[in-house]
């Protein structure tokens, strides 16, 4: 499978709230490069450490993939609702990935943290 392939499974997956995390690999390294940088390696420690954003989730919008080989990076909107009634809101992200043997091996975003409810 080629790079843009895996990542269109991906953000396919996460659209129907399918299992999008068949598409990481067990070693993934995620990084998010938000004050203080976070990083999990694996892809339990992935799951973990992202599990409240995916869950707020309620529409994702792929503006642009860029591709180089083995890396990408997808340009993303994605409308959030936070459970207990907290109002919604929107984020644009820089999502990085580098995708080997049809897996994503790295994930590292971009984006601002101002429209998140502290």
């Amino acid at each position: 499978m080629k790079t843009r392939d895996v990542l269109q499974r991906y953000f396919d997956s996460l659209a129907r709230r399918d299992d999008w995390a068949s598409c990481l690999a067990d070693d993934v390294v995620f990084t998010s490069f938000t004050s203080p940088v976070k990083e999990a390696r694996g892809k339990q420690a992935f799951l973990e450490a992202t599990k409240r954003f995916y869950g707020t989730i309620a529409k994702v919008n792929v503006r642009d993939i860029i591709v180089d080989e083995d890396r990408a990076c997808a340009l993303t909107h994605y409308e959030l609702q936070p459970t207990g009634g907290a109002a919604a809101f929107t984020s644009d992200v820089a999502e990085i990935f580098t995708v080997r043997d049809d897996r994503i091996t790295s994930f590292a975003i971009y984006f601002d943290t101002a429209p998140f409810p502290k």
